[in-house]
């Protein structure tokens, strides 16, 4: 009822923006070239992550075992279950079999009271939604047994449709007893068709009690990093050619309590060292398998600067007081061991640590955030909180910049962090929120920002939104130097969506980008190195007096190639003069892309990854005088060549 209702809503304010539009006078946008509005950050688009609707495990992060510390639930081994053929016979329970020299502190045990020749019993694991088969792939499965003196023999380690009858990969790890020892096979499968419907097994054939922990299973990843991505994921972000990552995430920085927030010297190391801890802002356990340095690894990956948030005192439990005072200065203290950790070189305390752990070069990061939404503090205790952290870390690194993540007035931090979630309706009136904005020392970080339109991942309609938001900060990139759509990903399958309205959705097997994300590929690919000045006159208004039209210019200053953005959110016919003043003469043929559909209903999935996506041709009749019609619900990009001399 409710989604009928809200779609009636947007076919009549659309239809009543077409009725008003037919009427208008010719929109007219004014360019003059040969003046700065102001510089264009070569890190104005970049990525947001967090832990949320699994993200990362189950996500961006190549593990493929859920539950493989046996962490998730303190009563129950979830996701992991008996299997049992012929006469074997026996059960599973969870343990804490002390394990030394590692972090884990939990364990499966699995009983066998019987077997014979043709029987076998062992545990299995459905993964994240299944567990993802391709066709001639070799996949690394990895886990810590130890035994009772009775077992002695193989394990068989397989990958295996749901109901047994087809194994897609199998291999032995052999001579499993004693006490913890790690054991890695390789598995490898032949021509097959792709699936998720398959689930990960180890059995064996012996009597006795076998204990185990960190059950791992990778397949390739991205630039064969060990403990490392997705592949089709990291392509997908590749191909928007982010400027920065913003990291380890909004609400999974902070969590409801001290104890279960970030802690970034609990993700270094080997896995075995990672306890895991609970995600409790989202509402499940994190294997921590996406650690500090695999961040920062992943920013090298994608040569993003690494925005890196850090611990402020503050929780998302909005009854608990925030740390103040003296009582802050160990979480400073954290913060500045974190900085020489990715900074210092091998000299230093935390950088040989870094060094040790195979990265002797520092990673270089310029961009340090305080905390994150500190504006939900009740008590109104960020300004100072955040001066004491400002103080810190200018005193030991005074050429990092340094964000707040409320407005605060006692420093002035290098950026503020702002945050946007919008409904398309208010998109119009966020598009020129910069337009009058003050401008001061500290310059705007858009955060996180999004259209909330569509689910699990937006639709056209939220696109439309984006776009026309977007416009408003790159008109004022003199003040606004960094933006990242949030949040970044989804799992669409059952019980994986936790926030709607994603940038990029995936099960097990594949993944897609959003309208949204097209966009934003666009916007991104097709910008210059400066804002220039412009205006527009004669803007169409639609039947709730919002505008129907939104734009933005830059200039590439060495080429001189202009980008000019148009977004019509109405569903008539928009046609619009482009008058250029520019002390370079513009080609008569140029290039257009187009980004619409049929419907602003209209959306990308699994099944039609690509239905909404832009359409690039050739534009002519261009130059630094003409008319252009801009098709209902599009988002358009103009690029206009100087000619040479």
């Amino acid at each position: 009822m409710k989604k009928t209702i809200c779609l009636s809503a947007i076919s009549l304010l659309l239809m009543g923006s077409r009725l008003v539009a037919q009427d208008a006078k010719n929109t007219v946008i004014t360019i003059n070239a040969n003046e700065k509005v102001g510089d264009i950050s070569p890190q104005f688009y970049g990525l947001m992550t967090e832990e949320i609707n699994y993200a990362y495990d189950g996500g961006l992060y190549g593990e493929l075992i859920r539950n493989r510390a046996f962490k998730d639930n303190a009563k129950a081994p979830e996701h992991w279950s008996l299997i049992k053929e012929g006469n074997a016979d026996g059960q599973i329970a969870l343990d804490s079999i002390e394990q030394r020299g590692t972090a884990l502190d939990k364990n499966l045990r699995l009983d066998i009271t019987s077997t014979d020749t043709k029987g076998k019993i062992g545990i299995v694991n459905d993964g994240f939604w299944g567990i993802p088969v391709w066709a001639n792939t070799k996949y690394t499965a990895s886990f810590y047994a130890k035994t009772n003196p009775e077992f002695k023999g193989n394990l068989t380690v397989t990958i295996e449709s749901n109901d047994g009858k087809t194994v897609f990969a199998s291999a032995v790890a052999k001579s499993v007893s004693g006490d913890w020892k790690k054991y890695t096979v390789t598995l490898t499968t032949r021509k097959i068709d792709t699936t998720s419907d398959a689930r990960f097994v180890i059995t064996a054939k012996n009597k006795g009690t076998i204990w185990f922990s960190l059950v791992s299973l990778f397949p390739p990843t991205y630039n064969n990093r060990p403990n490392g991505n997705r592949k089709d994921i990291m392509e997908l972000l590749a191909g928007m050619h982010p400027g920065f990552l913003r990291f380890p995430g909004g609400n999974y920085l902070q969590s409801n309590k001290v104890e279960t927030r970030f802690d970034w010297k609990k993700t270094l190391g080997d896995i075995s060292q990672r306890p895991t801890h609970d995600n409790n802002s989202w509402h499940y356990n994190s294997s921590d398998g996406l650690g500090l340095m695999e961040f920062l690894g992943w920013c090298e990956d994608l040569k993003m600067e690494p925005l890196l948030a850090v611990f402020d005192g503050l929780t998302l439990n909005r009854k608990a007081k925030p740390i103040t005072g003296d009582s802050l200065n160990i979480y400073i203290q954290e913060a500045l061991d974190e900085i020489e950790f990715v900074n210092g070189n091998s000299a230093t305390k935390w950088g040989a640590v870094r060094s040790k752990l195979g990265h002797p070069q520092p990673y270089n990061v310029k961009y340090i955030e305080v905390g994150n939404e500190d504006w939900f503090d009740r008590a109104k205790t960020w300004d100072a909180r955040f001066a004491q952290f400002y103080d810190a870390i200018k005193a030991k690194y005074p050429n990092l910049s340094v964000i707040s993540s409320a407005h605060v007035t006692s420093r002035t931090p290098d950026y503020e962090d702002i945050h946007h979630y919008f409904s398309y309706k208010q998109a119009a009136k966020l598009a020129h929120k910069y337009d009058s904005y003050q401008r001061t020392d500290a310059k705007v970080f858009e955060g996180e920002w999004a259209c909330r339109e569509g689910f699990p991942t937006t639709n056209l309609l939220g696109a439309l939104g984006d776009a026309a938001f977007l416009t408003g900060l790159e008109r004022n990139a003199d003040i606004v130097k960094m933006s990242c759509f949030a949040p970044l990903f989804v799992n669409v399958n059952s019980g994986g969506m936790q926030w709607k309205s994603d940038l990029i959705g995936y099960n097990a097997v594949s993944s897609y980008g959003s309208p949204s994300y097209y966009m934003q590929k666009l916007f991104a690919e097709n910008m210059g190195d400066m804002s220039v000045k412009s205006t527009i006159t004669n803007v169409p208004i639609g039947a709730d007096t919002t505008e129907q039209l939104f734009y933005s210019v830059t200039k590439d200053s060495k080429q001189g190639t202009l980008f000019v953005k148009v977004v019509n959110v109405s569903d008539a016919i928009q046609s619009s003069t482009i008058d250029i003043n520019s002390s370079k003469i513009l080609s008569s043929e140029g290039v257009e892309t187009v980004l619409t559909a049929e419907k602003v209903t209209d959306t990308n999935s699994l099944i039609e990854p690509k239905k909404v996506v832009p359409v690039t041709s050739i534009a002519k009749g261009l130059g630094s005088h003409f008319t252009y019609s801009f098709k209902p619900y599009s988002i358009t990009i103009l690029k206009l060549e100087a000619k040479s001399n």
